[in-house]
């Protein structure tokens, strides 16, 4: 281990900054060659006489800046040249389903940096990562998917958790339990297409409940129970797909009550539900017996992650979907769970989600600049707008003009079930365009929409 110090330094900077400077600095003059240990944060700290913690914002801004990479358990060292972080594989950049309602990806350094930290606990535990592992997460794993359940007021008992392989491995377990094929389901009458094409590989008849502005009408709910003797009820409550409506309160109440007075089960899909600040409790709250509440990551920490956290309505019914999705599946991958639940413990996983939080305002804010004057439905932290078309203007023709851009587009066709599509889109707000490019696009859709051959 050196004994290395940083040099004073008079530039007025912040000490973290400095501490980062310092490093950079040595590397350049060959005073730290590659491989070198820095000190431990704790001892640096107390040599400076300065606070632990803006050590450790020092070491992660040279980290951030590729200058030192950090091993759990081992420590701090001077990168070598082959460590230091490259560029993204070219042939990855492309490689993006705009089909789906993607969240805003992080462009901050700081954070950034974090979340490849937290690779180095995956690497430092590899071996033990690629065994075949419980069908329904460790105890240490559950216990992250507790803490991260609990940012919506949900405090379930292990007995009653299962972590598996994403929302969409999740729906379909839970569809093969409670369902055989020609049985009904309740939705909304417009609803995510995922539920959508799952429920038809079932052979499942899907009934959609009318809805206003705040999602379905508990008395239509009542209505379509008498009448078709359904086995579930899917909502999508909180910053809905594709019409980013969020249930409020005393509506989640009424559904509740519906639900408890027939024994009627929900799949309740939280995709959204950990982005706001202050979402509404989840139905689960108010009829934990019957839910099915499913924490997926995809919108809130990374779709690549292919996981979510489902807090079943009781221990029987957690063991029977281990089961499902242990035929399904086998597991869900040791490696992203590890990696997940290390986020969750170093504060990484909120981290995205507030980032999540604010860019996603942000470019709602552009959306109602930009679409102004436009019949749109969007809400504060939601991943896309709900565009009514104006007269004479075809969603296929849309969709068709909009081909090869870089936001999502699909048409009402995809998402409506018992009713006519209306001449309706989704736009997809996230990915990886930036801001900039966000606002040039939908400024092109908007031309598009008013030049007069277009509508002709």
């Amino acid at each position: 281990m050196t004994d290395w110090t940083p040099r004073a330094e008079t530039s007025g900077k912040p000490r973290y900054i400095a501490i980062a400077d310092a490093i950079e600095k040595d590397v350049r003059d060959g005073r730290l060659s590659p491989g070198t240990r820095l000190p431990p944060q704790r001892m640096l700290a107390k040599q400076l006489g300065i606070d632990f913690t803006t050590v450790s914002r020092g070491y992660s801004e040279a980290q951030s800046r590729g200058l030192v990479t950090s091993h759990v358990g081992r420590g701090t060292f001077i990168s070598k040249p082959t460590e230091a972080p490259n560029g993204p594989d070219p042939l990855r950049l492309a490689d993006e389903d705009l089909s789906m309602n993607l969240p805003p990806e992080p462009t901050d350094p700081g954070l950034i940096a974090n979340m490849r930290a937290g690779l180095d606990y995956v690497s430092a535990n590899l071996l033990q990562l690629l065994r075949y592992q419980s069908s329904t997460g460790s105890d240490k794993d559950k216990a992250a998917a507790s803490t991260w359940l609990s940012l919506r007021g949900m405090i379930p008992s292990s007995a009653r958790l299962v972590i598996s392989p994403g929302a969409h491995s999740t729906i379909c377990a839970i569809l093969t339990i409670l369902t055989e094929p020609g049985d009904t389901i309740l939705c909304e009458q417009i609803t995510y297409p995922g539920f959508r094409n799952i429920a038809s590989r079932r052979g499942l008849n899907l009934v959609g409940i009318e809805m206003d502005k705040d999602g379905i009408l508990p008395d239509a709910l009542a209505d379509a129970i008498r009448t078709h003797g359904p086995k579930a009820l899917y909502l999508n409550p909180t910053l809905q797909n594709p019409t980013t409506l969020t249930i409020p309160t005393d509506r989640r109440l009424a559904i509740s009550e519906v639900l408890n007075k027939h024994g009627l089960q929900l799949i309740e899909d939280d995709a959204y539900g950990f982005i706001p600040a202050k979402a509404p409790a989840p139905i689960a709250v108010s009829a934990p017996d019957l839910t099915w509440h499913i924490g997926g990551l995809a919108k809130c920490i990374g779709a690549g992650l292919r996981l979510a956290y489902t807090v079943a309505p009781n221990g029987k019914q957690a063991y029977s979907l281990g089961q499902t999705l242990k035929v399904q599946a086998v597991m869900p991958s040791p490696i992203t769970t590890a990696l997940a639940t290390q986020w969750i413990e170093d504060g990484t996983a909120d981290q995205i989600r507030r980032f999540i939080r604010s860019e996603t305002s942000a470019r709602q804010a552009i959306a109602r600049e930009v679409l102004e004057g436009f019949d749109f439905r969007g809400a504060e932290n939601a991943f896309n707008v709900w565009l009514s078309l104006p007269d004479s203007v075809g969603r296929a023709d849309v969709v068709a003009r909009m081909a090869g851009r870089p936001i999502g587009i699909m048409p009402s066709d995809a998402f409506s079930v018992g009713i006519t599509p209306g001449d309706e889109v989704r736009l997809c707000l996230g990915g990886s365009l930036s801001r900039e490019a966000l606002r040039a696009n939908l400024y092109f859709l908007v031309n598009s929409l008013q030049h007069s051959a277009f509508l002709g």
